[in-house]
């Protein structure tokens, strides 16, 4: 691990970041009853990590640099959503015929960080006796 690449994963997450939160804010007037900011992020985010990461494999149709598919990959794709690090995760599972691993994933991620949001509401509360979850539309959807 280089210094440069660290930088390229740094500006990478900063601009995946700041993306997530224009999307975010752009997509309020439509998420009255579901957070759709964050539903379009976690599929653009998807999307873009199977694509860039198939398309620029070494032996792919356009390699590019370790450096380049970490930029993109984990910075641009992690700050703008981890949601894409675990679909390319359990697609990888699938791919390998790992069908139970793969729905253990699926599960266990989404009971035990749904769980974990609770646990950590719950704490907080107990600190501030303030039941909110976020003080601001915004905050639900960023």
């Amino acid at each position: 691990m280089s210094f440069s690449t660290v930088v390229f994963v740094m500006i990478g997450g900063a601009l995946g970041t700041l993306a997530r939160y224009l999307i975010s804010v752009l997509a309020l007037p439509i998420s009255g009853s579901l957070p759709w900011g964050t539903i379009l992020i976690n599929i653009a985010g998807s999307f873009v990590i199977g694509f860039f990461g198939t398309l620029t494999l070494a032996s792919g149709r356009f390699p590019v640099s370790e450096p380049v598919r970490l930029f993109v990959m984990v910075g641009l794709c992690g700050g703008f959503t981890t949601f894409s690090s675990f679909s390319l995760q359990t697609l990888d599972l699938l791919r390998s015929g790992e069908t139970v691993r793969a729905a253990i994933n699926v599960v266990a991620s989404v009971v035990l960080c749904v769980t974990a949001v609770a646990v950590g509401h719950a704490a907080a509360t107990r600190f501030n006796g303030d039941p909110r979850i976020a003080q601001m539309v915004m905050e639900e959807e960023a």
